[in-house]
Parts: structure tokens; sequence; C-alpha cells
């Protein structure tokens, strides 16, 4: 909250705080997510069984449920008292302390089962909450010119951050390896290198990033559901982000199987050791870091539309490598394709996003986003979980499932007026 009636200008310093969020917060999502507790979850945790595959989807899945129930609420709560900063300190405080709770749960391997379940799915609310809360800022940061640049960097500095945590982690895996420790004993000990990370690197955004919205009188004593209705009906004011909403449902839930699963698919379907799959995505976050910093400058140069198209050609053509070069050598292609465009499509949707918002609802409309994002990681990894399962471990199968929404997204996308939207949001004053 400011006390001055006149808003404070923007600094380069505040900018990079802001973007150290998410340098901070992508080790979670690249170690948790992605790359080593997730096939842990299902070789170990789960101990490898024929529902394991599909029982770390489910959980994931519940943990975007309870986030598409409360996201939004939070958003209209923190516009109305300019709180934005404050969520996100209690959603940062919240992932890493369950995020070290973990640890110590899934070192019992499957004797534990159902803690680290809950423990996880805990620390990915939080975690998905601060993603939707840092993301709400970024209007506030930027103009309409230059908000897909200002995302590009955030988004790419989050890649180094992955790549940073990843890289101790792969350390740490290694180094134990040699020793000759089992998995049990060092792969919990990567969850706590993740959230000690992440609450180190988070401190410059709760130092130098400003609240510049201001409180709201409420005189409304509505029910939060009732208030959650409403922002859904106050979205069919602005149609045209109404349906990039239904577009990102489609091709984020791909994004969500790559993220979720990428690892999973690695050792089940091509053999990949630890150590391989980590040294893969190091390579992948380098590949998603370029990708990100790169399509920003061209969102603002070419337009919002057109470069999310390609990033979507780019993840069709990545399926498809991936599917019929069905060899280590193959995904290592795949995978540096969807290095390039997985920072370009997130990134180029967040801030389209705040592109067609209006900037008194920026805070309960990105909660609405990160409800579409969250839906869309329910229904790609559960789709991909459902289809292991009755087809007993054909990950080819579920592959293809995944590419099925990038092309879906894409025909949706191509629905979309981001000059109208954009005019609706931002009307030019009389």
């Amino acid at each position: 909250m400011i006390d001055s009636n006149v808003t404070p200008p923007v600094t380069s310093r505040e900018v990079w705080s802001w973007a150290m969020y998410d340098f901070a917060n992508s080790g979670y999502t690249t170690v948790v997510i992605t790359a080593i507790f997730n096939a842990y979850f299902v070789s170990v945790i789960a101990g490898g069984a024929d529902w394991a595959t599909l029982l770390w989807t489910s959980v994931v899945a519940v943990s975007y449920v309870i986030v598409m129930a409360i996201g939004p609420v939070l958003g209209a709560w923190a516009d109305r008292n300019a709180a934005k900063k404050r969520v996100l300190a209690w959603a940062t405080a919240g992932c890493v302390v369950t995020t070290l709770a973990l640890a110590p749960v899934a070192a019992q391997g499957n004797a534990m089962l159902w803690l680290a379940c809950a423990l996880f799915i805990a620390s990915n609310v939080f975690y998905a909450l601060g993603e939707n809360f840092t993301a709400a800022f970024l209007p506030e940061l930027a103009d309409n010119d230059h908000i897909a640049k200002v995302s590009a960097w955030g988004w790419s500095l989050g890649y180094v951050g992955g790549l940073f945590t990843l890289g101790v982690c792969l350390w740490w895996v290694l180094s134990q390896q040699a020793a000759g420790a089992k998995a049990q004993d060092y792969i919990p000990w990567t969850l706590v290198i993740t959230a000690v990370i992440y609450a180190l690197a988070s401190v410059p955004t709760f130092l130098f990033l400003r609240e510049r919205a201001r409180p709201r009188v409420n005189t409304d004593s509505s029910s939060v559901f009732v208030k959650f209705k409403r922002s859904w009906q106050q979205l069919a004011d602005y149609p045209d982000l109404k349906r990039f909403f239904w577009a990102g449902l489609a091709y984020q839930a791909g994004l969500a199987v790559v993220i979720t699963l990428a690892s999973v698919y690695a050792e089940q379907a091509l053999g990949f050791k630890l150590a391989d799959t980590i040294k893969l995505l190091l390579v992948v976050n380098v590949s998603a870091a370029i990708g990100a910093f790169a399509f920003g400058y061209i969102q603002d140069r070419i337009g919002h539309k057109p470069t999310l198209s390609i990033t979507l050609l780019m993840w069709i053509a990545t399926v498809v490598i991936a599917y019929v070069w069905h060899t280590q050598a193959g995904f290592w292609v795949a995978a540096n394709c969807a290095g390039l465009c997985l920072g370009a499509s997130q990134s180029g949707g967040r801030a389209l996003v705040g592109l067609l918002s209006p900037r008194a609802q920026v805070a309960e409309f990105y909660g609405l986003w990160g409800l579409v994002v969250r839906l869309s990681g329910v229904i790609g990894p559960v789709l991909y979980g459902m289809v292991t399962w009755i087809t007993a471990g054909n990950h080819r199968l579920a592959l293809l499932l995944t590419g099925s929404m990038f092309v879906i997204g894409l025909a949706l996308l191509a629905k979309v007026n981001v000059q109208a939207g954009e005019r609706r949001a931002h009307p030019l004053p009389n």
C-alpha cells in the first residue's frame, strides 16, 4: 500500500526483484514436478506399481483443483485490499515449509505414501498460488507495448533459477551415488536444497517490489462463492480474453503433461537413468531460457497471437519428433525443441492475459487464468495417466494424446482478436 496519490515510477531494480521470484520458484517446479521427485514418487514412494503414474497425476490434479477453488477468490480479495504482496509472502512461506516437511517423509519410501501425497499437495498449492500472484504484478511494471518483453525477462531468469537449483541437485546426486548411497538416502535432500534456494532467492522480491494498488472500499457482504461466480460472469464482458482462456485450457493441458511427466516418460519409456535425466533437463533449461527471452522480443515486435501460434506449431512438431524418433537420441532432440517453446508459450500467455485484463481487476483475472492453467494441469496429466494405466504402460499412445491438445489450442487461438480485446480492456479516455 502507498500513501501518496502519485503512483511511484517503476525502477530497473524493482523489475529485477520481481523477476527474481521466477528465479526462486522455478527450482521447485523443475526439481519437484519435472525432474527428480516425480520419478522418485512413481518408482519408490508408489513402488513402481501399474497405478503409480496415475497416482502421481492424480495428486497433482488434486492440488490444482484446490488452487482452482481458492485462487480467484484470493485474487479478488487481494485486489480489494491491495494485498497481492501479502498473499505472495504467505504462499512462499507455505511452499518452503511444506517442501522441507516432505523431505523426511519421502525418505521413508512407500511406508508413508499417503502423508507424502498430502504434503506434496500442500506444497504444490502454495507454489501455484505464488505463481498466480507474482504474475498479477506484471501489468503494474510494464505498459502494453513492453509487457511481453518484461514477462520474458522473468521467465528466462526463471529458467536460470531452475538450472541453478537442478545443477546443485545434480552435484548432490552424483556425489552420493559415487559414495554408494541409495536413492532414499539422497533424493529427499534435493527437496531441502530446493526449499532453501526458493527462500533465499525470493528475498529481493519482498525487499524491493512495491504494491502499487490501493485498497478499495468494500461494502459487498456476498459470500466468496457468489463473488467467484461474479468473476466468471464479468469475464463475459471481455469476450476475447474468455476465448483466450479456452485456447489456454487446451494448450496448457499439453504443457502440463510435459512439465509433470517428462522425466517419468524418459525413465519408463526410454530407460533413462536419474543422472541422465537431470543432465537432459539442465540442457533443456538453457534452451527454455533462450526461447523465453528471444520470443519475448519477438512477441512485442510481431504480436502476441502470431508468436503464440508459432510456439504451438513448434509444440506439435516436438510431439511428432518424439513419437516417430523413439530413442534416447530422438528424445534429446525433442526435449530441446520443447525447451525453446516451453518458456515462450508460458511467458506469452501470461503477458497476453495482462494485456486483455482491465487494470482494476488484474489480480482477479489472473486468479481466473490460474484456474484455467490448473484445470489444464488436471485434464492433461490425468488423461495421460489413464491412458498408461488402461494400456499397461503405453507411453507412446499417451504422447499422441498430448499432441492433440496443442492442435486444439491452436484452432481456438485463431478465434481471438487481440486488438479488439485490448481496446475493450483499456478504452481510450474521451
